[in-house]
């Protein structure tokens, strides 16, 4: 995962870098960037502090961490800051966790995956700057909508991204392994952002044999105690297309053994609605053989996920067009 580190961008070539940002934009966004440019830690080292950001309104909490609105002093950048509490990361016994987490995506750089911009830490707590995703957890989006499940297009897109996320992570020996709607953020033009980063693992080998992840999304070699692969995440990529488009995991159950027992034999139900493309896409990610899976290149050209995109695009590109009309 190592790459050469490139120069950042100077003033001259501001203009080059934002000539596709919006007119109405620009002024704004090139003042942000010409202070990001005078601060002190713009290409070079720096101990960011809390010092340097002025927090905000909570966004959400979970297990270890509580996210705030932040606004970094020079700039006014905006982030969301996530708090960790050491004395609770030690209580958990998690601080590998939380270490590996910042390892891995601090390096990762992907459209579809949120960014870690810095992290810092004092006697108490960790901080973590995350990028912005406005729209919050996918997991909310799903349960909101009816009948607690997204339409086809949306789906597709969604698959779509997640997988070309995933692609970016296997091609840096990085495994996800902890897949599922509550992971992924939303951003205010409807793309997601890959998140917690927590039970993924950097591996040279490619090869892991830790349980780890949430039981509904469990493939059938980690289940089994088996030596696995980056092919667990195009597994979850599958049950997370299906809960998309169902509402629920394909093997969910009151019961943990039942839940292992219906991985172990495939027990998936497609219900009617669910058109033939996506059940031919979902069959192919849940398949028992690690080795039987299709690859995420040949889940992003699909011929399911290529048309639905179309009509996913098409329909927030009329949807903006209006809304610009109002204004």
């Amino acid at each position: 995962m190592n790459k050469l580190q490139k120069k950042p961008p100077n003033r001259t070539e501001l203009a080059k870098l934002i000539k596709d940002v919006p007119e109405e934009y620009q002024q704004h966004i090139q003042s942000m960037s010409l202070k990001m440019m005078q601060h002190p830690a713009y290409g070079q080292p720096y101990q960011w502090s809390t010092r340097d950001f002025e927090m905000g309104a909570p966004l959400g909490r979970g297990k270890f961490g509580r996210v705030y609105l932040a606004r970094e002093r020079t700039s006014n950048f905006i982030v969301a800051m996530k708090v960790m509490f050491k004395a609770e990361l030690e209580k958990g016994n998690v601080q590998r966790q939380v270490l590996r987490e910042i390892e891995i995506q601090t390096r990762l750089k992907h459209p579809n995956i949120l960014r870690l911009l810095t992290w810092f830490h004092d006697d108490s707590r960790i901080y973590l700057a995350l990028e912005i995703a406005s729209e919050g957890e996918l997991y909310k989006h799903l349960r909101n909508s009816p009948q607690r499940r997204f339409e086809e297009p949306r789906a597709a897109k969604y698959t779509y991204q997640v997988a070309d996320a995933l692609e970016y992570c296997h091609l840096n020996n990085v495994i996800h392994r902890d897949l599922k709607p509550e992971n992924i953020l939303l951003t205010s033009s409807d793309d997601v952002k890959l998140a917690d980063f927590g039970w993924s693992a950097h591996t040279i080998s490619n090869k892991r044999k830790t349980l780890c992840g949430t039981l509904d999304y469990l493939p059938p070699e980690m289940v089994d105690g088996h030596i696995y692969d980056h092919s667990v995440d195009h597994w979850c990529l599958g049950i997370l297309c299906y809960e998309f488009l169902v509402g629920c995991a394909p093997f969910e159950s009151n019961d943990n053994e039942k839940t292992y027992e219906k991985i172990r034999r495939l027990e998936v139900y497609y219900p009617s609605h669910m058109s033939s493309g996506a059940k031919d896409l979902i069959s192919k990610l849940l398949r028992k053989s690690n080795n039987g899976r299709i690859t995420l290149v040949e889940v992003m050209k699909h011929h399911w996920v290529k048309e639905n995109m179309a009509i996913r695009n098409a329909y927030l590109e009329e949807k903006m067009r209006r809304e610009k009309a109002i204004e």
